[in-house]
């Protein structure tokens, strides 16, 4: 028997991220775009929810309670408040979830507990590449072995990149395999330009180049064990699928609202057929995309090939998630295209997930 009903836990979990979102998170959205900068206050809240600590082993101080489902679920809730702020506030699980599941003891001694702390540290993970038609299952970013070092070279871009974290799990191909490495910030030859993106205005994100970054052997994550990077990227990808279902949700409901209100001609225009059915697409198609995301995240957290259903919620939720937009932005007509309405910047932000890769994991 199938059942898409939440535990009484997730359900507490999801009402209490979605009450976050609603008053910390969406109030602060237009000003954090505009200023180009993350409210520091809010991610030291969404700390102390402990949404990415929870999912953490007990014995580096976290919850014990990893579950891609609940995962998906607060991705969602956050990205309906702001997809930016949402990416800051999920991204210590950049580092702290790779290295959980793969690290070696020494990694999980050194990094864990700052992730369980009494303060917000952000994580970095590079796997994007700025070149044309790029793969991550075979990245040109490459690693060499060199004695008891890895030496590499390449170039990465889309990499979040906020103030006090340090290292960055960088995805290189070395001896036919793709491996992570933990590169710190400081390393030599490793040089980040900061970028100027379409959407995300408040998320800091670099490119980066690799010039001879020389690392030690056991920066490897995983050490001689390596790590699964396929599942990195599946879980990337699901969890940034149900953060495109958070905004199309968030853009659906600006529309939907403001067709209640806005009335033409004697009547609110969510009763002129056009309207009408255009919202009704959309709701329709946000729930199946929905659905999607339950259905990867389900099999990853049976510990299931979900190469096919990550692929499928990806394409479903960035597909979803532009339309709701697009069609947002055309229910408030001049409206929308305006910067006082958050339409535009809903646009903008769906725009780029046909683009990104593995700014968050579940």
């Amino acid at each position: 028997m199938i059942d898409f009903e939440p535990s009484e836990e997730q359900q507490l979990i999801v009402e209490t991220v979605r009450q976050f979102a609603a008053n910390e998170v969406r109030p602060r959205a237009r000003e954090c775009c505009e200023a180009r900068a993350l409210p520091d206050d809010v991610l030291h809240h969404a700390h102390e929810l402990g949404l990415v600590a929870n999912a953490l082993p007990e014995a580096w101080g976290g919850g014990g309670e990893r579950s891609a489902v609940t995962g998906a679920l607060v991705c969602e809730e956050l990205a309906r408040g702001d997809l930016s702020i949402a990416l800051a506030i999920l991204s210590p699980a950049l580092i702290a979830f790779p290295v959980a599941a793969f690290g070696s003891e020494d990694q999980k001694r050194s990094l864990l507990p700052q992730f369980t702390g009494d303060r917000f540290v952000p994580g970095s993970l590079a796997i994007a590449e700025p070149r044309v038609r790029w793969d991550p299952f075979t990245p040109t970013t490459r690693a060499r072995r060199d004695g008891d070092a890895y030496v590499l070279s390449g170039e990465k871009c889309f990499v979040p990149w906020l103030k006090g974290g340090s290292p960055v799990l960088v995805i290189a191909a070395t001896d036919g395999e793709v491996h992570g490495f933990l590169v710190p910030r400081d390393a030599d030859g490793l040089r980040a330009t900061p970028e100027r993106n379409m959407g995300l205005d408040a998320l800091p994100t670099v490119e980066l180049a690799l010039d001879d970054v020389r690392v030690p052997a056991s920066a490897r994550l995983g050490d001689a064990a390596g790590a699964d990077i396929r599942s990195l990227i599946h879980r990337g990808r699901v969890g940034l699928a149900a953060a495109a279902v958070g905004v199309a949700r968030a853009a659906f409901e600006v529309a939907r609202d403001y067709a209640k209100e806005r009335h033409a001609f004697g009547a609110p225009i969510a009763t002129k057929q056009a309207i009408a059915f255009l919202l009704a697409d959309l709701a329709i198609e946000i729930d199946g995309a929905r659905l999607l995301v339950w259905e990867a995240a389900w099999k990853l957290d049976r510990g299931e090939d979900a190469t096919r259903e990550a692929a499928l919620a990806s394409q479903q939720a960035q597909r979803v998630s532009l339309d709701a937009a697009d069609g947002a932005v055309q229910v408030l007509g001049g409206h929308g295209y305006i910067r006082d309405y958050l339409p535009e910047m809903h646009l903008r932000n769906a725009r780029g997930f046909s683009t990104f890769e593995a700014l968050t994991l579940i």
